[in-house]
């Protein structure tokens, strides 16, 4: 073979080799041999022949970088700056990333030669869809190289590509069950639905991906809020106020957290929907009857509503709770409706059932602060008797530091 034959001797070696298993003898360099003497002979087109039937003997399991390249620059030789084009892209397309080193040089080489600003840009991202590929390929649970990644093919825009990505991206569920460990986990959802809703504008692939993420999340251990609003929000776009009140009764019932009777007493109140805001509300406080916003927000909605009673009603009822998350904010807020209200006797006695509670000083202080400011004919004189009655309470309970507050409040007042 060391003598230059003619084509039935090399298909004669080759066989030869192939028949007794002597793979690695019809190995990829006889093969750019074989095509190269073709070439060398001027039969262009029986050297084109050896590159494409030696890219299908290989497959693309098997198939060497070193023929690629070798093909390309055939092609190129020929001026053939387009199919040379077409080799690289389908070899960094179907062969396996680590495979493709010198591929992507040469395909660098050649566009920055032959290629048009586009095409170097081309190059430019094929350059960093190989470097994302192989940071998700060391690391799938590396959730930040997804995002680089997918937002990098978003621009490019080809739909199938990118769905099959994030595809690729949400089957790697994180393995533990800390929420701290989904929260990055969980936008690859968000993003993905978003994407199918403003660039494909497609609801039922939209409804498929929330269904599909409130699926994974493992709802007795944890489960996130912002999911189950976005996608009655979502709802709410497509007009289907059915849809939408159907997934967040799904998640009050599944997991009653504050933040999703609040999103979705939220949705009725836009909605106007009044009466479905006091049935959830009575459901919330059932559920939280410590938390002093949700028991002001619910007296505020029947403050708006104008049954004054009703609002009256509801602080009775949440200063009266065996605990309280917050019972200062409460206190004040009822006494801020009252005085809203001007039952300045209903205020007074509220003062004097919270100072039965805590003889805190802000307390006294605001009682008296209340008094001035009622002008009521002897409201001066009522407000220095609270200053009085305060300074009493706190020289008997020897809070120096306290006392010390009131006089300088009551200083001030004078």
């Amino acid at each position: 073979m060391e003598w230059e034959p003619d084509e039935q001797a090399w298909h004669s070696y080759i066989n030869f080799e192939l028949r007794y298993k002597e793979l690695d003898r019809a190995r990829v360099k006889n093969w750019i041999k074989y095509a190269k003497f073709e070439e060398k002979n001027s039969y262009i087109s029986s050297a084109r022949r050896v590159y494409e039937r030696a890219i299908e003997f290989f497959g693309e399991d098997n198939i060497d970088e070193r023929l690629v390249v070798a093909f390309a620059k055939f092609e190129e030789g020929q001026k053939e700056h387009e199919r040379a084009r077409l080799i690289y892209k389908y070899a960094l397309d179907h062969l396996p990333k680590d495979s493709c080193q010198e591929i992507y040089k040469h395909y660098t080489v050649h566009e920055k030669k032959f290629g048009s600003r586009a095409a170097i840009e081309d190059v430019i991202v094929s350059k960093r869809r190989f470097k994302y590929e192989e940071e998700v390929k060391t690391n799938p649970y590396n959730y930040d190289a997804w995002f680089d990644y997918l937002r990098l093919l978003e621009a490019d825009g080809n739909t199938e590509q990118i769905r099959e990505t994030y595809e690729r991206a949400i089957a790697n569920v994180p393995p533990s069950k800390e929420k701290r460990h989904w929260r990055r986990y969980i936008y690859l959802w968000i993003n993905y639905a978003v994407y199918e809703e403003l660039e494909n504008d497609d609801p039922d692939k939209v409804r498929e991906v929330f269904k599909a993420c409130l699926d994974v999340i493992p709802h007795k251990t944890f489960t996130f809020a912002k999911i189950w609003l976005l996608f009655a929000q979502f709802e709410i776009r497509q007009k289907s106020l059915q849809g939408a009140r159907r997934v967040m009764g799904t998640a009050v019932g599944k997991c009653p957290k504050n933040k999703l009777y609040r999103g979705y007493i939220e949705l009725e109140l836009q909605l106007r929907e009044f009466e479905r805001c006091r049935i959830l509300y009575e459901k919330f406080l059932e559920f939280g009857p410590e938390n002093c916003t949700s028991w002001i927000k619910y007296a505020e909605l029947e403050t708006i509503l104008g049954d004054i009673d009703r609002a009256e009603a509801i602080y009775e009822l949440a200063i009266n709770q065996q605990q309280l998350d917050m019972p200062e904010v409460l206190w004040k807020s009822y006494i801020d409706f009252q005085i809203e209200q001007e039952e300045f006797d209903k205020v007074r006695n509220l003062y004097r059932r919270l100072l039965q509670r805590t003889k805190h000083v802000k307390v006294w202080i605001s009682f008296g602060q209340f008094e001035k400011t009622t002008g009521e004919e002897n409201c001066i004189e009522k407000a220095r008797t609270v200053y009085k009655e305060a300074n009493n309470a706190m020289k008997s309970a020897g809070e120096k530091e306290e006392r010390l507050m009131l006089l300088e409040s009551w200083q001030e007042f004078e």
